[in-house]
């Protein structure tokens, strides 16, 4: 009796450490592709002000915290662009990131970009890191930081 209890002790020890391992990440070619092509057509959306592809790209869950500490949704970010009170006007995109863990992945890398808000310039290179989500077969942006090189 005591060897069962020791056992199934150590067995349970085992298993705990072994779910506390973090998962591989993928490198699937097809996966890496598609998230990096998220972070291009981000921009292109919103140089064009694409308000359907920017619902595309941003999950109905989204959030961010901006600089001042404000809670920043999906709705928040439409509408500064259906508003033009953000324009970027240009943007290049640096190297970028892609680590995938099945259907949750975290891409970073930085960009240049020529932006106005509230009419006022905000050009930069920032870097940001995003958190996406596959759902229904398409990766979606559902958590996003950045920050300015200065």
């Amino acid at each position: 009796m005591k060897w069962l209890i020791i056992s199934s002790v150590f067995a349970f020890g085992s298993v705990g450490v072994s779910a506390a391992q973090p998962p591989k990440a993928s490198q699937d070619p097809a996966d890496i592709a598609a998230i990096k092509q998220v972070a291009q057509d981000m921009g292109d959306a919103m140089v064009h002000v694409d308000i359907d592809k920017l619902n595309q790209i941003y999950a109905d869950d989204f959030i961010t915290v901006g600089r001042s500490g404000k809670v920043i949704t999906k709705a928040d970010i439409l509408g500064d662009f259906q508003s033009f009170h953000d324009k970027l006007e240009s943007f290049e995109n640096g190297p970028i990131d892609v680590q995938v863990f099945g259907n949750v992945a975290v891409s970073n890398g930085s960009v240049s970009e020529k932006r106005v808000r509230d009419g006022k310039s905000v050009d930069g290179v920032f870097l940001w890191m995003d958190l996406l989500e596959k759902r229904a077969g398409k990766w979606q942006v559902v958590r996003s930081a950045g920050s300015k090189i200065k």
